[in-house]
């Protein structure tokens, strides 16, 4: 049994470094931290051109049609670059949501333009710092109008389209909210990453598209989806991270000799690489389970999702620590990987929630 990538599936990554190599080094990302623009334009249109935002959309809506392992290869190799586009709400949540939720109608009016890029989706789900899930959307639907607010929403003053939680009836459900419509007004927020934003939506009787099938059973799964795919993201930063801090930590003298010669630095270090290895496993299981629609995606996106923010958060966290007093400074890029893997750990819900969610999936299975 052959448990590799194919040739067709590493050519497909190795091109996508290669591209991220050449067009988004870490300078892409500063200069979004310190410049006027709120994402890397040049590059969100090259990454459209390359069929990274249409990888999982169906030719006949204009996308590429690779498949799910193929975006989550994708995904590892946007994180490791730290790119600053809003690639995966709009990809990850937006476009699959349509995919698997909308009617033809639905699918023919926004697939082609997000495939393209020419538009931006999102995901409006939570409705104030903190909160992991949308099981309590004060966000209300009647007659085809929408009225509340959503915050923090990634990209969600950049975006063209959202796909909100909201209740109608009584019962949570997805709906398509044009952001350019009547009734829509967006604050954008402070982020502590500010190569990715977040902004406040705010809905006055705007008009909606309900999804239909998307009921709160088919919200998890898209959950389970977009976790499996970020934690990709993840352990490719994380992975980006630790090589960063070796070269360093081999160039750093003390005492006449590289700080990577003491046996603490190396045991930290040593448990750094394990920590992305098996978030690497998990989330590898997680992708085969998604894209063989197992039903252990339920479980198996839960652990690939805790464990890839423990490995990036942990990873930073030290990145910073060897990296001694300029670790700390605006200057080094420690702080842009800091930013990064704190902003992905709180989206789709903080690790916590992920593990009590783990915990009742499992006693679940086990009363069946």
């Amino acid at each position: 049994m052959n448990f590799d990538f194919s040739d067709e599936q590493k050519l497909l990554q190795q091109t996508a470094r290669d591209y991220l190599e050449a067009n988004s080094p870490l300078a892409t990302c500063r200069a979004i931290f310190e410049g006027d623009q709120s994402y890397a334009v040049d590059l969100w249109k090259g990454a459209a051109e390359m069929g990274w935002q249409g990888a999982v959309v169906q030719e006949q809506y204009g996308g590429a049609e690779f498949g799910h392992l193929e975006l989550a290869m994708i995904a590892y190799e946007v994180g490791r670059s730290l790119a600053p586009i809003p690639f995966g709400p709009s990809v990850y949540v937006a476009t699959e949501a349509i995919i698997r939720f909308g009617s033809d109608a639905q699918k023919n009016m926004w697939l082609p333009k997000l495939a393209e890029g020419s538009v931006i989706g999102t995901f409006a789900f939570t409705e104030k710092p903190g909160q992991n899930g949308p099981s309590r959307a004060d966000a209300a639907v009647s007659g085809g109008k929408i009225t509340g607010t959503k915050m923090p929403v990634a990209d969600g003053a950049d975006a063209n389209v959202a796909i909100v939680a909201a209740s109608e009836h009584g019962e949570i459900g997805l709906y398509v909210v044009a952001l350019d419509s009547e009734g829509v007004s967006r604050t954008p927020l402070d982020s502590f990453d500010m190569s990715r934003g977040q902004a406040q939506l705010s809905f006055d009787g705007a008009a909606c598209e309900k999804l239909d099938s998307a009921d709160e059973a088919g919200i998890a799964k898209l959950l389970d989806v977009a976790a499996t795919l970020q934690a990709f993201e993840q352990v490719g930063a994380a992975e980006r991270a630790l090589e960063i801090t070796r070269e360093f930590i081999l160039g750093r003298y003390a005492f006449g000799k590289p700080i990577g010669a003491f046996q603490a630095i190396k045991h930290r270090m040593a448990d750094l690489w394990c920590k992305i290895e098996i978030a690497r496993s998990n989330a590898y299981y997680a992708a085969w389970a998604l894209a063989n629609n197992d039903p252990e995606l339920s479980t198996a996106a839960a652990i690939a999702r805790i464990s890839a923010c423990e490995a990036f958060e942990d990873t930073t966290v030290e990145m910073i620590e060897f990296h001694g007093g300029v670790g700390y400074t605006w200057e080094y890029d420690c702080h842009l990987f800091y930013r990064r893997a704190k902003l992905l750990s709180s989206s789709l819900g903080t690790p916590k929630y992920w593990k009590n969610l783990l915990i009742d999936r499992l006693q679940a299975q086990a009363a069946a």
